[in-house]
Protein backbone atom coordinates (compact mmCIF):
# COMPACT_ATOMS: atom_id res chain seq x y z
CA UNK A 1 0.00 0.00 0.00
CA UNK A 2 1.10 3.26 -0.91
CA UNK A 3 1.78 5.59 2.48
CA UNK A 4 -0.47 8.54 2.77
CA UNK A 5 0.51 12.14 4.03
CA UNK A 6 -1.20 14.97 6.26
CA UNK A 7 0.48 17.96 7.14
CA UNK A 8 -1.67 19.41 10.24
CA UNK A 9 1.43 21.38 11.53
CA UNK A 10 2.35 24.69 10.13
CA UNK A 11 4.86 27.03 12.01
CA UNK A 12 3.60 30.63 12.26
CA UNK A 13 7.00 32.51 12.04
CA UNK A 14 5.73 35.77 13.85
CA UNK A 15 4.78 33.31 16.50
CA UNK A 16 8.64 31.38 16.76
CA UNK A 17 10.15 35.36 16.74
CA UNK A 18 8.18 36.62 19.64
CA UNK A 19 8.49 33.09 21.68
CA UNK A 20 12.37 33.95 21.37
CA UNK A 21 12.25 37.09 22.44
CA UNK A 22 10.13 36.54 25.26
CA UNK A 23 12.61 33.71 26.53
CA UNK A 24 15.61 36.20 26.01
CA UNK A 25 13.99 38.80 27.86
CA UNK A 26 13.01 36.67 30.78
CA UNK A 27 14.88 37.59 34.37
CA UNK A 28 16.36 33.88 33.87
CA UNK A 29 16.73 33.91 30.00
CA UNK A 30 15.30 30.49 28.15
CA UNK A 31 15.44 28.88 25.31
CA UNK A 32 13.82 26.31 24.24
CA UNK A 33 14.35 22.89 23.61
CA UNK A 34 12.49 22.39 19.68
CA UNK A 35 15.26 25.17 18.66
CA UNK A 36 17.99 22.79 19.22
CA UNK A 37 16.71 20.92 16.02
CA UNK A 38 18.05 22.89 12.55
CA UNK A 39 19.62 20.10 10.31
CA UNK A 40 22.98 20.47 11.94
CA UNK A 41 21.83 19.83 15.27
CA UNK A 42 19.48 16.78 14.62
CA UNK A 43 22.73 15.44 13.02
CA UNK A 44 24.47 16.37 16.02
CA UNK A 45 21.69 14.67 18.04
CA UNK A 46 21.57 11.54 15.91
CA UNK A 47 25.72 11.75 17.13
CA UNK A 48 25.21 11.83 21.28
CA UNK A 49 22.63 8.96 20.73
CA UNK A 50 26.22 6.66 19.57
CA UNK A 51 28.51 8.13 22.21
CA UNK A 52 29.08 5.63 24.98
CA UNK A 53 28.51 8.07 27.20
CA UNK A 54 24.94 8.46 26.53
CA UNK A 55 22.56 5.14 27.74
CA UNK A 56 19.27 5.59 26.47
CA UNK A 57 19.20 4.06 23.06
CA UNK A 58 21.05 1.00 23.81
CA UNK A 59 19.18 0.78 27.46
CA UNK A 60 15.67 0.79 25.85
CA UNK A 61 17.01 -1.22 22.52
CA UNK A 62 18.16 -3.92 25.33
CA UNK A 63 14.60 -3.81 27.14
CA UNK A 64 13.12 -4.65 23.69
CA UNK A 65 15.02 -7.59 23.06
CA UNK A 66 15.01 -9.20 26.62
CA UNK A 67 11.23 -8.52 27.06
CA UNK A 68 9.94 -8.82 23.27
CA UNK A 69 7.64 -11.85 23.70
CA UNK A 70 5.87 -9.97 27.18
CA UNK A 71 5.73 -6.84 25.61
CA UNK A 72 3.90 -8.48 22.09
CA UNK A 73 1.67 -10.37 24.55
CA UNK A 74 0.79 -7.36 26.75
CA UNK A 75 0.29 -4.89 23.42
CA UNK A 76 -1.51 -7.38 21.58
CA UNK A 77 -0.95 -8.12 17.39
CA UNK A 78 -2.70 -6.49 14.38
CA UNK A 79 -3.44 -3.00 16.08
CA UNK A 80 -3.10 0.20 15.33
CA UNK A 81 0.35 1.60 16.41
CA UNK A 82 0.33 5.11 16.92
CA UNK A 83 4.01 6.67 17.00
CA UNK A 84 4.48 9.83 18.42
CA UNK A 85 7.85 11.72 17.63
CA UNK A 86 8.62 8.89 15.14
CA UNK A 87 11.88 9.87 13.36
CA UNK A 88 13.33 7.61 11.27
CA UNK A 89 10.29 5.19 12.43
CA UNK A 90 13.41 2.43 13.67
CA UNK A 91 12.18 1.65 16.97
CA UNK A 92 8.74 0.85 16.19
CA UNK A 93 9.73 -0.81 12.89
CA UNK A 94 11.83 -3.22 15.18
CA UNK A 95 8.55 -4.26 16.73
CA UNK A 96 6.56 -5.24 13.03
CA UNK A 97 7.60 -8.85 12.62
CA UNK A 98 6.14 -9.79 16.48
CA UNK A 99 2.95 -6.76 16.25
CA UNK A 100 1.86 -7.46 12.99
CA UNK A 101 0.41 -4.08 13.06
CA UNK A 102 -2.81 -3.66 10.89
CA UNK A 103 -2.17 0.40 10.68
CA UNK A 104 0.60 2.40 11.46
CA UNK A 105 0.69 5.97 12.20
CA UNK A 106 4.01 8.15 12.51
CA UNK A 107 3.72 11.48 14.48
CA UNK A 108 6.03 13.89 13.97
CA UNK A 109 6.48 17.77 13.22
CA UNK A 110 6.96 17.74 9.47
CA UNK A 111 6.23 14.85 7.07
CA UNK A 112 9.05 15.65 4.63
CA UNK A 113 10.74 13.55 7.73
CA UNK A 114 8.78 10.66 7.34
CA UNK A 115 8.10 10.43 3.83
CA UNK A 116 11.32 8.60 3.10
CA UNK A 117 11.17 6.48 6.41
CA UNK A 118 7.63 5.72 5.57
CA UNK A 119 8.48 4.59 1.58
CA UNK A 120 11.01 2.54 2.93
CA UNK A 121 8.91 0.54 5.76
CA UNK A 122 5.66 0.21 3.34
CA UNK A 123 8.22 -1.86 0.56
CA UNK A 124 9.12 -4.24 3.83
CA UNK A 125 5.27 -4.30 4.56
CA UNK A 126 3.21 -3.80 1.69
CA UNK A 127 0.13 -5.35 3.49
CA UNK A 128 0.15 -2.83 6.51
CA UNK A 129 -1.54 0.77 5.88
CA UNK A 130 0.84 3.44 6.57
CA UNK A 131 0.22 7.13 7.51
CA UNK A 132 2.70 9.88 7.88
CA UNK A 133 0.66 12.69 10.48
CA UNK A 134 2.92 16.26 10.65
CA UNK A 135 1.40 17.62 13.80
CA UNK A 136 2.72 19.54 16.96
CA UNK A 137 1.02 16.56 19.62
CA UNK A 138 2.59 18.15 21.87
CA UNK A 139 0.22 21.33 21.87
CA UNK A 140 -2.68 19.57 20.37
CA UNK A 141 -3.53 15.65 18.62
CA UNK A 142 -6.13 15.57 16.63
CA UNK A 143 -5.79 12.32 14.58
CA UNK A 144 -7.22 12.51 10.84
CA UNK A 145 -10.13 10.01 10.29
CA UNK A 146 -8.02 7.87 8.05
CA UNK A 147 -6.56 6.62 11.04
CA UNK A 148 -8.48 3.64 12.29
CA UNK A 149 -10.30 3.18 15.69
CA UNK A 150 -9.17 -0.41 16.01
CA UNK A 151 -7.05 -1.24 19.40
CA UNK A 152 -4.87 2.03 19.29
CA UNK A 153 -1.47 1.81 20.94
CA UNK A 154 0.51 4.59 21.27
CA UNK A 155 4.08 4.31 21.47
CA UNK A 156 6.44 7.11 23.04
CA UNK A 157 9.67 5.79 22.90
CA UNK A 158 13.09 7.29 23.74
CA UNK A 159 12.60 9.69 26.98
CA UNK A 160 11.28 12.68 25.41
CA UNK A 161 8.17 13.14 27.96
CA UNK A 162 11.26 14.05 30.28
CA UNK A 163 11.54 17.86 28.67
CA UNK A 164 8.03 18.49 30.25
CA UNK A 165 7.76 18.84 34.02
CA UNK A 166 4.81 17.45 35.10
CA UNK A 167 2.49 20.62 34.70
CA UNK A 168 3.53 20.29 31.16
CA UNK A 169 3.35 16.54 30.89
CA UNK A 170 0.10 15.89 32.21
CA UNK A 171 -1.96 17.41 29.75
CA UNK A 172 0.34 15.89 27.16
CA UNK A 173 -0.39 12.45 28.40
CA UNK A 174 -4.39 13.63 28.66
CA UNK A 175 -4.49 13.96 25.50
CA UNK A 176 -3.09 10.67 24.42
CA UNK A 177 -6.27 9.52 27.38
CA UNK A 178 -8.68 11.63 25.40
CA UNK A 179 -7.53 9.66 21.80
CA UNK A 180 -7.94 6.21 23.45
CA UNK A 181 -10.97 3.84 23.71
CA UNK A 182 -11.13 1.39 26.27
CA UNK A 183 -9.23 -1.45 24.83
CA UNK A 184 -6.50 0.62 24.12
CA UNK A 185 -2.92 1.78 25.37
CA UNK A 186 0.01 3.62 25.45
CA UNK A 187 3.60 2.26 25.77
CA UNK A 188 6.03 5.17 27.07
CA UNK A 189 9.94 5.14 27.82
CA UNK A 190 10.70 6.85 30.93
CA UNK A 191 14.58 7.12 32.13
CA UNK A 192 15.16 6.57 35.54
CA UNK A 193 17.15 8.21 38.29
CA UNK A 194 20.40 7.05 38.87
CA UNK A 195 24.13 8.12 40.16
CA UNK A 196 24.47 11.56 39.35
CA UNK A 197 28.13 10.92 37.35
CA UNK A 198 26.37 8.68 35.22
CA UNK A 199 23.37 11.15 34.52
CA UNK A 200 26.19 13.91 34.21
CA UNK A 201 28.15 12.07 31.82
CA UNK A 202 25.29 11.23 29.46
CA UNK A 203 24.51 15.18 28.98
CA UNK A 204 28.33 16.50 28.80
CA UNK A 205 30.45 13.81 27.01
CA UNK A 206 34.36 13.61 26.87
CA UNK A 207 34.17 13.96 22.79
CA UNK A 208 32.26 17.35 23.43
CA UNK A 209 29.21 16.56 21.03
CA UNK A 210 26.32 17.36 23.06
CA UNK A 211 27.93 20.72 23.91
CA UNK A 212 28.45 21.46 20.51
CA UNK A 213 25.02 20.72 19.97
CA UNK A 214 24.06 23.52 23.47
CA UNK A 215 26.13 25.62 21.53
CA UNK A 216 24.72 25.18 17.97
CA UNK A 217 21.03 26.66 19.11
CA UNK A 218 22.70 30.04 19.09
CA UNK A 219 23.33 29.70 15.55
CA UNK A 220 20.04 28.69 14.54
CA UNK A 221 18.48 31.63 16.74
CA UNK A 222 20.73 33.82 15.05
CA UNK A 223 19.43 32.86 12.03
CA UNK A 224 15.80 33.41 12.70
CA UNK A 225 15.76 36.45 14.65
CA UNK A 226 18.65 38.24 13.25
CA UNK A 227 20.91 38.39 16.34
CA UNK A 228 24.51 38.16 16.62
CA UNK A 229 25.39 35.65 19.35
CA UNK A 230 29.13 34.49 19.08
CA UNK A 231 29.78 30.88 20.04
CA UNK A 232 33.18 31.80 21.64
CA UNK A 233 31.28 33.75 24.21
CA UNK A 234 29.28 30.80 25.54
CA UNK A 235 30.25 27.55 27.47
CA UNK A 236 28.03 24.14 27.79
CA UNK A 237 27.22 23.16 31.64
CA UNK A 238 24.78 20.41 32.53
CA UNK A 239 23.88 19.29 35.62
CA UNK A 240 21.52 16.75 38.12
CA UNK A 241 19.27 19.19 39.96
CA UNK A 242 18.50 16.60 43.07
CA UNK A 243 15.73 18.55 44.06
CA UNK A 244 13.69 18.43 41.01
CA UNK A 245 14.97 14.99 39.69
CA UNK A 246 16.21 16.27 36.42
CA UNK A 247 19.60 16.72 34.11
CA UNK A 248 19.42 20.65 33.65
CA UNK A 249 21.28 21.98 30.21
CA UNK A 250 22.13 25.97 30.36
CA UNK A 251 25.00 27.95 28.65
CA UNK A 252 26.99 30.52 30.25
CA UNK A 253 28.39 33.47 29.60
CA UNK A 254 32.64 33.52 29.99
CA UNK A 255 32.18 37.42 30.27
CA UNK A 256 30.02 40.23 30.11
CA UNK A 257 28.18 39.73 27.02
CA UNK A 258 25.98 42.22 24.63
CA UNK A 259 23.17 40.03 22.12
CA UNK A 260 21.50 42.77 19.92
CA UNK A 261 18.57 41.50 17.37
CA UNK A 262 16.31 44.16 15.29
CA UNK A 263 14.56 45.95 17.80
CA UNK A 264 15.79 45.09 21.24
CA UNK A 265 18.89 43.72 22.88
CA UNK A 266 20.13 41.66 26.12
CA UNK A 267 23.02 42.28 28.57
CA UNK A 268 24.48 39.28 30.10
CA UNK A 269 26.94 39.38 33.13
CA UNK A 270 30.10 37.34 33.20
CA UNK A 271 28.64 33.67 34.01
CA UNK A 272 24.98 34.07 33.91
CA UNK A 273 23.19 31.52 32.56
CA UNK A 274 20.48 31.08 29.87
CA UNK A 275 18.39 27.52 30.40
CA UNK A 276 18.14 25.48 27.06
CA UNK A 277 16.46 21.89 28.30
CA UNK A 278 15.52 19.91 31.26
CA UNK A 279 15.03 16.10 31.76
CA UNK A 280 13.37 14.72 34.09
CA UNK A 281 14.23 11.48 35.67
CA UNK A 282 11.56 9.33 37.40
CA UNK A 283 11.34 5.96 39.97
CA UNK A 284 9.12 3.62 39.08
CA UNK A 285 7.37 4.74 41.61
CA UNK A 286 6.77 8.80 40.38
CA UNK A 287 6.24 6.92 36.59
CA UNK A 288 3.24 5.30 38.07
CA UNK A 289 2.16 8.57 39.95
CA UNK A 290 2.53 10.83 37.00
CA UNK A 291 0.49 8.17 34.61
CA UNK A 292 -2.26 7.76 37.09
CA UNK A 293 -2.87 11.68 37.25
CA UNK A 294 -3.42 11.39 33.37
CA UNK A 295 -6.30 8.81 33.79
CA UNK A 296 -3.82 5.67 32.66
CA UNK A 297 -2.76 3.11 34.87
CA UNK A 298 0.46 0.76 34.40
CA UNK A 299 0.01 -2.58 33.61
CA UNK A 300 3.25 -3.88 32.87
CA UNK A 301 7.05 -2.07 34.06
CA UNK A 302 10.05 -3.68 31.96
CA UNK A 303 13.67 -2.28 33.31
CA UNK A 304 17.12 -3.12 32.17
CA UNK A 305 19.11 -5.29 34.52
CA UNK A 306 20.67 -1.91 36.41
CA UNK A 307 17.29 -0.21 36.65
CA UNK A 308 18.43 2.68 34.29
CA UNK A 309 15.38 2.83 32.15
CA UNK A 310 11.71 1.62 31.90
CA UNK A 311 9.29 0.43 29.57
CA UNK A 312 5.95 0.85 30.69
CA UNK A 313 2.35 -0.07 29.06
CA UNK A 314 -0.04 1.15 30.32
CA UNK A 315 -3.81 1.71 30.10
CA UNK A 316 -7.37 4.15 30.24
CA UNK A 317 -8.79 3.73 33.78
Amino acid sequence: MTPQFFQQYEENTAAVIAELKTGLLASDAQIAPKFFYDLLGSRLFAAITALPEYYPPRVEAEIFVNYSKEIAQALGTHATLIDLGAGNCEKVARLFPILQPAQYVAVDISVDFLRDALEHLGRQYPDTAMLGVGADFSTQLDLPADVSDKRRTFFYLGSSIGNFSAAEAVPLLERLRRNMGAEDGLLIGMDLVKPIATLEAAYDDALGVTAAFNRNVLLHINRILGSDFRLEDWRHIAQFNTQASRIEMHLEALREVRVTWPGGERHFAAHERMHTENSYKYTPESARALLQQAGLVVQQLWTDPMGYFALIYATPV
